[in-house]
């Protein structure tokens, strides 16, 4: 028989195993960890393996250098599937909303949540999945605006996203795509929106987005991903990573259940970029029909 994991040990491995899981959730290689971070390669390595006890001070260099919370490292159990998004929430909320949450949850009744009104078709998915160019024929053939998430992050601060995630890290680039995506919905105009690949990473932002758009998962293979990216000549954030396509195949399988959440998945796999649109089409013709008998009752 073999002897049982000691506690330190299993806790370790957990450890690691939430690091590489973030990192990859938020498109990092262990190289552009290690340089943003100022840690090793090589440490970084050991962290993700479980053999490295690391101290809370590397450890929150590392959350820093993700963008994620710190306590999104530590191995804990989540007491609910959304526990993020309700505790990014309550750390936004007033005193008087924190008391009106309190009630509500201490409450035995149930009430009908609002939600935000529609606001169209969101594509979602990993760089390379065609969402800008599938997108731009999508809203020309339904005709609604067609909007790109990180064009208009760009448009509002007056910075390129390179730009601001080398000044303001990937939180600052966060907070900076859900202030986009709130003002982008106070328009109350129906569109087509191309998201980044890791939206899906901070939760309020994602939360919002499923509540108000019908979305679409882009899903292709990942030699696919890789190579309409390099014919874009972006290969943020693998440029220069011998392990690209391993890189990427770890951000997709990272990423992957949170993709699943969307209302549809597109599968865009060999297809031409017509074969493509058609496909994405038949997806969202029952939205567009419903949305056009809405507004013929209106």
């Amino acid at each position: 028989m073999s002897e049982a994991k000691d506690p330190e040990s299993d806790f370790l491995e957990q450890l690691g195993q939430r690091v590489r899981t973030l990192r990859s959730l938020h498109g990092m290689s262990r190289k552009v960890l290690a340089k943003v971070s100022g840690i090793s390669e090589r440490y970084i390595a050991q962290l993700e393996s479980g053999k490295g006890n690391v101290s809370i001070v590397l450890l929150r260099r590392v959350s820093n250098a993700i963008g994620a919370p710190l306590e999104d490292l530590i191995p804990i159990n989540d007491p609910a599937p959304d526990w993020q998004v309700i505790r990014d929430l309550l750390r936004k909320a007033s005193p008087g909303q924190i008391a009106q949450a309190k009630e509500i949850l201490s409450s035995s009744s149930t009430s009908a949540q609002r939600r935000p009104a529609f606001a169209g078709i969101a594509l979602i998915g990993l760089r390379g999945a065609g969402k800008s160019t599938l997108g731009k024929l999508l809203a020309k053939t339904i005709g609604w605006n067609f909007v790109e998430l990180n064009k208009e992050i760009e448009r509002q601060n007056g910075l390129s996203v390179s730009e601001i995630i080398n000044l303001y890290g990937q939180e600052g680039f966060r907070r900076m795509e859900q202030a986009a995506l709130a003002q982008l919905l106070a328009r109350k105009e129906l569109m087509v929106l191309a998201t980044g690949g890791g939206i899906v990473s901070e939760p309020l932002t994602f939360d919002l987005i499923l509540k108000s758009f019908y979305t679409i998962w882009l899903k292709a293979e990942p030699e696919e991903h890789m190579a309409r990216v390099r014919r874009q000549g972006d290969l943020r954030p693998m440029a220069d990573d011998r392990s690209a396509m391993a890189e990427l195949r770890n951000i997709l399988k990272s990423r992957e259940p949170l993709y699943a959440r969307a209302n549809a998945v597109v599968d865009t796999a060999g297809l031409s970029v017509e074969a493509a649109a058609a496909r994405l089409s038949e997806a969202v013709a029952p939205v567009i029909e419903s949305e056009a008998r809405m507004f013929a009752r209106g």
